[in-house]
């Protein structure tokens, strides 16, 4: 079974869904005239890609669609599925089942659908050529075409034969390569002679784009120069830029730390600074203490009349007074001082001075001056004051001492941090100083390189020179390549670029002229290969056909003979609409027509043109089937093509039916009683009340 299902709905007098299962072998279509049976064969051609209402037996694609009636309206959607079993891999594609699906609507909008999935009309077509089935082979014979081939042309019944064959898949490829190759044939003589138009201008413009080659290779030294030399002072001026920048920015660092550092020691040395300790004032109280009790001593001291002694006056280098007024001048300039060197200078100054008072030799012939009680009493008390006034004024010392260091130690390392900081940033500007005159150098190139149109950027990821480049010999060789640029002018870029473009376009040409020959030659190849095997199998087949026709013509016509032969070959295949290129003809380019040679028993004269109405059905009858013997299709549909067949005769259709069962299955319309009882299946089609087919279903055991 391959023919499994017909499914309509809205198709012509099918208003319903009506649904027709096709168990395989024959399945018959009965029914009164107007019933809408034929309208089965017409919808099966529909699906298998007819495109011509008249074909259909209507005047326009909306008579295609149930036009309704007074009791049922009008639909607006016609639609019909074919199935397919395809487990035996029949059609090419994986389907196992095949659905195929049309539908129109009343604005003319067509669909064709593979299994669900949208199709155009022409890949339906392809598909359907490339498995033998076709809405106009010989597998739908329509109402009143049951002659059809015998009222063919020649060129017609050599169509059907190979569409029935299955050859009309080679034809359709033979017939686009020939197209193919008269393409390819108009484009090369194009090319051909684009490509001899364009040989002289383009001499013309080589010429002269000829006498700028040599500014070409000068332009092209002097930019790879000018790579090597500015490249190599870019890539300088970079690593040393990139040197800097990390020093100050690491300078910056430190002067920040140094600078958080010298504030910090900036505040400790505030903060002993303002704590200054008392015994400071404590100790220019003492010191002004002794200097009121030292005049109040000195104020004490009798003054003695002397006598001259020339012991004395050669002893006593001195006056004592004059000593002890020294003593007294040290002391008092001791007073204001703070710093203890400088006390410490005073002390050993005033002890000297003592030393030379001690020295001063007594002499008893001098007058003595007389001892008074109280002012012994009175000194005494002021040697006690002036012992306690050192005790405690070494104990100040000792404490202020201390002092004094951690005083001159912070500010000592509050000047040393600065002193830093000062190194930092004499070190900073330093090093700014040498980067400001790398960033001049930068500028300079810069200007350098906008003079000829580059850019610093360019230059950035450069290569690296050799070790021997010498900039100063490169330096020279581009003053001298941009002088020999000048001497030699502009180019004109308009010719130039006509050349280039003229050269490109030769080129293509040339390409498309080898492309366009390789496949001339390839069609040329293509079309002789399809050639050979249409002509091939057509001629065995033929062979074939006629040894079958031969048994048919004894069955149908108990005798006589019945054969086809090819035409003389006159008719080329420029009657297919397509021409081949000059020279390109050969014996199997002429398609040879098919005549029908026929001779019945018990007559005398030959030829289609004497033939009864019932001789040529049953001559149309044996053909058709001589025809599918030899290539049997999967399914025939025959539409009342045994309407002029005797009760006899149909009862030989019938047994020709039977010796097909199992190789094709038959759908036929018919009013035959005899061709009735053949089938398997019978399908009746009544007209309803509404106006519209219904299906009746009767399976015959």
């Amino acid at each position: 079974m391959f023919l499994q299902r017909l499914e309509l709905q809205g198709f012509k007098s099918f208003a319903g869904k009506t649904v027709l299962d096709f168990p395989g072998g024959v399945s018959a279509i009965v029914g009164p005239n107007g019933s809408g049976k034929s309208n089965v064969t017409d919808a099966i051609r529909w699906l298998l890609g007819e495109r011509e209402a008249k074909n259909l037996r209507g005047a326009k694609a909306d008579d295609l669609i149930f036009a309704g009636t007074e009791k049922r309206s009008r639909m607006g959607i016609a639609q019909a599925s074919i199935y397919f079993d395809n487990s035996s891999g029949f059609f090419p594609t994986e389907y196992k089942e095949v659905v195929i699906t049309r539908r129109i609507d009343r604005d003319g909008n067509s669909a064709f659908y593979l299994n669900q999935a949208e199709m155009r009309l022409k890949d339906i077509i392809d598909f359907f050529a490339r498995a033998r089935l076709g809405a106009r082979g010989l597998n739908i014979i329509s109402q009143g075409e049951s002659d059809a081939f015998l009222r063919a042309t020649p060129a017609e019944r050599r169509e059907l034969i190979e569409e029935a064959l299955g050859l009309k898949e080679y034809l359709l490829k033979k017939n686009s390569a020939v197209r193919e190759l008269r393409n390819t044939g108009v484009n090369l003589d194009k090319a051909r002679a684009m490509l001899e138009e364009i040989k002289p201008h383009l001499r013309t413009l080589r010429r002269q784009v000829g006498r700028y080659e040599e500014r070409d290779n000068l332009a092209l030294e002097l930019k790879e120069t000018e790579e090597l030399f500015y490249g190599s002072k870019v890539r300088a001026i970079i690593s040393d830029l990139s040197r800097f920048d990390p020093e100050i920015s690491a300078t910056d660092s430190d002067i920040v730390i140094k600078k958080e550092e010298l504030s910090a020691l900036e505040a400790s040395f505030k903060g002993i600074e303002s704590s200054e300790p008392k015994a400071k004032k404590d100790l220019e109280s003492i010191r002004e203490r002794r200097k009121v009790l030292f005049g109040e001593r000195m104020a004490l001291v009798p003054r003695p009349v002397l006598i001259p002694s020339p012991f004395i006056e050669h002893k006593a280098k001195k006056d004592p007074l004059a000593i002890l007024r020294e003593i007294r001048g040290f002391a008092e300039s001791a007073l204001d001082s703070s710093d203890s060197e400088t006390l410490k200078a005073v002390l050993k100054r005033i002890i000297s001075a003592i030393i030379d008072l001690e020295s001063v030799p007594v002499v008893h012939s001098a007058p003595i001056v007389k001892k008074d009680d109280v002012f012994e009493s009175k000194v005494a008390e002021f040697d006690r004051l002036f012992e306690e006034l050192d005790v405690a004024e070494k104990k100040l010392t000792t404490e202020l001492e201390g002092f004094n260091k951690v005083f001159r130690d912070s500010l000592t390392a509050v000047e040393r941090k600065k002193d830093d900081i000062q190194a930092l940033i004499d070190r900073r500007e330093r090093v700014v100083f040498e980067r400001e005159k790398i960033k001049y150098r930068e500028e300079e190139i810069e200007n350098q390189l906008r003079v000829i149109g580059r850019s610093f950027a360019e230059f950035a990821n450069a290569s690296d020179v050799s070790a021997d480049f010498d900039s100063f010999t490169a330096e020279r060789r581009i003053f001298k390549l941009r002088n020999e640029l000048a001497a030699i002018g502009d180019v004109d870029e308009s010719i130039v670029k006509e050349a280039k473009d003229t050269g490109e376009r030769h080129d293509i040409l040339v390409t498309q002229i080898d492309e366009l020959e390789k496949a001339t030659s390839d069609l040329k190849e293509l079309i002789k290969e399809l050639d050979y095997k249409i002509h091939h199998e057509f001629t065995v087949a033929l062979d074939k056909i006629n040894g079958e026709l031969a048994d048919f013509a004894k069955l149908m016509f108990g005798g006589g003979r019945v054969a086809l032969k090819l035409q003389s070959p006159v008719i080329s295949i420029e009657a297919e609409g397509v021409i081949l290129p000059e020279g390109e003809a050969s014996e199997e380019n002429i398609r040879q027509g098919i005549e029908i040679e026929v001779v019945l028993p018990k007559k005398r004269v030959k030829g289609l043109e004497v033939l009864s109405g019932g001789e040529r059905s049953l001559l149309a009858v044996a053909i058709l089937f001589g025809l599918i013997s030899i290539s049997p299709p999967p399914f025939i549909v025959l539409d009342e093509v045994d309407a002029a067949l005797d009760e006899r005769n149909a009862r030989r259709l019938g047994e020709i039916l039977k010796r097909f069962e199992g190789k094709t299955q038959f759908i036929i319309v018919t009013h035959n009683r005899a061709t009735m009882e053949s089938a398997d299946v019978l399908y009746g089609v009544t007209m309803g009340d509404d106006g519209s087919s219904k299906i009746v279903s009767l399976k015959l055991s």
